[in-house]
């Protein structure tokens, strides 16, 4: 096993790994020297302090090597590395994992991978038939008698046949032609995402009079998510527009309290019969209050 001490000359040869790192790096940002380390036989690698704002703990690396027998150190390469305690960037991450809910804007694209777990293939089978099927069959006869006979072009004998009652064609009319639908997994990450954000546990439903399995304000979903959601149509709701669990609840629900109506004020009570005294001028000191008699209470005099 070879030696990993450094080579003497190498290790003596610091001006001329200190000239090399100032060559390269910025004037006054080449510190003091740290140290040599032996990287094999007669290879040694300088290492300076960087003083360079931004890079605390990077250390200019600067190798320098001799050949077998000579005298004379020669320059290998001079770089900038961190150190132990040095300020690095965050691990890189791609862009598909760093993507978060909310992250989308108006015309961004989000391919979905191939494998993805949360999509299977939608409707099964091809339009053409099985290769031992009794129509594949008749279709291979139908295009011999063809091929040997002489037919005009555009003749009805080579015209294609309509595509009516495939497989596809009817999937297409029924709304199922999709390529891709949700699978299991799918399906499940997002019930145990929506469950998490408007479910049983919030405590939003904690405080709720009641769930929203009994609120007038939801709608149910189709399939078998039905069992389980529905999407609230409150506008009020903090969860209006959201998908929540039937457990879920808040303080807008439908039937949370019956808001009592203003009352009304009895209608006034006119009794033409009665003729009532009414004072036209203010009481005087030590004279009576004159009172205004039937004429004067008409406007007569």
């Amino acid at each position: 096993m070879r030696s990993r001490t450094p080579d003497r000359l190498c290790a003596e040869a610091v001006d001329l790994a200190r000239t090399a790192a100032q060559d390269v790096a910025l004037p006054g940002v080449v510190g003091e020297h740290l140290g040599a380390v032996a990287d094999g036989d007669r290879v040694v690698t300088h290492l300076f302090a960087a003083d360079e704002p931004g890079y605390r703990g990077w250390r200019w690396a600067v190798t320098v090597a001799r050949a077998s027998r000579a005298k004379i150190v020669t320059l290998d390469e001079a770089v900038l590395l961190p150190g132990p305690d040095a300020v690095l960037a965050p691990e890189w991450v791609p862009w598909s994992e760093r993507l978060r809910p909310g992250d989308m804007g108006p015309g961004d694209l989000l391919p979905t991978e191939s494998d993805d777990l949360r999509l299977e293939p939608g409707f099964s089978g091809e339009d053409s038939p099985p290769p031992n099927s009794a129509v594949a069959e008749g279709m291979a006869a139908d295009v011999a008698d063809t091929e040997e006979a002489d037919v005009l072009p555009g003749s009805p004998a080579i015209q294609p046949t309509p595509a009516r009652g495939g497989i596809a064609d009817v999937a297409e009319e029924l709304g199922m032609r999709r390529a891709r639908v949700l699978s299991r997994y799918g399906l499940h990450a997002a019930a145990d995402r929506w469950e998490e954000a408007y479910g049983a546990k919030t405590p939003m439903a904690q405080a709720a009079p009641a769930t929203c399995m009994t609120c007038g304000f939801l709608a149910p979903l189709t399939g078998s998510l039905r069992q389980a959601f529905g999407v609230c149509a409150n506008e009020f709701s903090p969860a209006d527009g959201r998908v929540v669990s039937l457990a879920y609840g808040c303080g807008a629900h439908s039937e949370a309290a019956v808001m009592p109506k203003p009352p009304r004020p009895a209608p006034p009570v006119v009794d033409e019969t009665v003729v009532e005294p009414l004072t036209l001028r203010p009481e005087r000191d030590g004279g009576s209050v004159e009172e205004a008699g039937p004429a004067e209470e008409l406007g007569h005099s």
